[in-house]
């Protein structure tokens, strides 16, 4: 019998009926002839809710006793939908994520799977149960539980998919795939058929919320297909995979914008080296991922240092930088929370001339100002004023329209 691991994030499982719904979409799965693996997150806005609820305790809560709190949500939506499948007649059991074997490191709220042990889910497949695994959620060496972080329901599920040797790994969510755009902002966003892993990865980077990053870049590592469709309807996702053509096609596969972002400035920093050391090596022990980074050309020997964080992390890494800026003996810190990035990301954009120029020319068109601009191989970045980011999504999808996959 074939594995099949899906996920279904928190509006697809946001009440009873939702619950109930997915549970027939599994058993249909199911009597097909496949051993299922069903991973789950919390129910609608549960971690919303438990976070306001620990912000009402404390404005700081503590990240070991914050993990336990949000571990629960997911714990209730696995016990219910293995509740909804042992009505219909279908065993299924309900595991944690300790009880799935998932050992995390120590990094509370932003955990890394280290391994997966699946001995326990093996016996249940066996015994002829649909396991139902809470996501989200690990558990350290010294059995402590930790969280995964922002999408961490998908890297649970893409890390058993491999884990376990699955066919494929089904995420499903209110989204019939990967658009082109977010449809909030273009209405008339074109669904992807399918897209390779690095295109995948850059649009969930750089603020594409259907997939997180890290289950995308462990789909890469391991080659797990994985399919990005609708839980209410059977209409065809988008398949992440490798490209199925050797040949660099030169397009832009889609348009991303993130308003999670913070600049953070040190002034008048010493141009000599062990500067840069100084100021990341800290931000990386507190696990605050940094992105674009400018440094000013030296005046007199001193020089300022820009990067880029998410917004959610600006107070933490102040709390940091600060200090350091003071021993460093630079002026001062300076911050800005206004801002936003819009990337382009498409296969052969480097060694294709163009590209560059007609994102500026659609960014000027719009009178947008560009503050700061980084790029990979296949993706170009502007960090723009957030007031203006939708404008500049828009103005992109039109200026880039020809590129997009269209359905197959």
């Amino acid at each position: 019998m074939a594995v099949i691991v899906q996920k279904y994030g928190g509006s697809s499982v946001a009440d009873a009926g939702k619950i109930r719904n997915v549970a027939r979409r599994i058993e249909r799965c199911k009597d097909s002839g496949n051993d299922m693996v069903v991973v789950v997150s919390a129910m609608g806005d549960t971690t919303d809710e438990l976070l306001s609820l620990a912000r009402q305790m404390t404005d700081r809560p503590d990240e070991r006793e914050l993990d336990v709190l949000l571990s629960t949500g997911e714990m209730v939506s696995s016990t219910l939908m293995a509740m909804a499948l042992k009505s219909d007649g279908h065993p299924a059991v309900s595991l944690t994520g300790r009880q799935a074997g998932i050992r995390t490191d120590s990094s509370h709220n932003k955990a890394r799977i280290e391994r997966i042990d699946p001995q326990r889910i093996v016996g249940e497949l066996k015994k002829g149960n649909i396991v139902i695994v809470a996501g989200f959620q690990g558990v350290t060496a010294d059995m402590d539980t930790t969280t995964l972080g922002r999408g961490g329901s998908d890297t649970t599920a893409v890390a058993l998919a491999a884990s376990l040797g699955a066919e494929v790994c089904e995420i499903y969510s209110d989204v019939e795939g990967v658009l082109s755009a977010d449809p909030r902002v273009v209405p008339d966003a074109v669904k992807l058929s399918r897209i390779g892993y690095e295109e995948m990865l850059e649009l969930a980077t750089y603020g594409a919320k259907v997939m997180a990053p890290r289950a995308v870049e462990l789909g890469q590592v391991y080659g797990m297909p994985i399919l990005v469709a609708s839980s209410s309807s059977e209409v065809p996702g988008t398949l992440i995979c490798k490209e199925a053509s050797m040949e660099v096609r030169n397009r832009v596969s889609g348009i991303a914008h993130d308003k999670n972002v913070a600049k953070i400035t040190v002034i008048g920093a010493p141009d000599h080296p062990g500067t840069a050391k100084d100021i990341f090596e800290p931000l990386a022990r507190a696990n605050i991922s940094v992105d674009t980074i400018v440094q000013n050309a030296s005046t007199d020997d001193v020089t300022d240092v820009t990067f880029t964080a998410a917004r959610t992390d600006l107070v933490k890494a102040l709390s940091i930088i600060e200090p350091v800026a003071k021993k460093l003996g630079a002026a001062k810190v300076v911050r800005d929370e206004t801002l936003a990035t819009v990337s382009i990301i498409g296969t052969g954009m480097q060694n294709t001339p163009g590209y560059a120029a007609r994102m500026f020319r659609a960014m000027y068109e719009e009178n947008i100002n560009i503050e700061l601009i980084t790029t990979s191989e296949i993706r170009i970045t502007c960090i723009i004023s957030e007031a203006r980011v939708e404008d500049a999504v828009r103005a992109l999808h039109r200026a880039f329209e020809v590129e997009f996959h269209r359905p197959e």
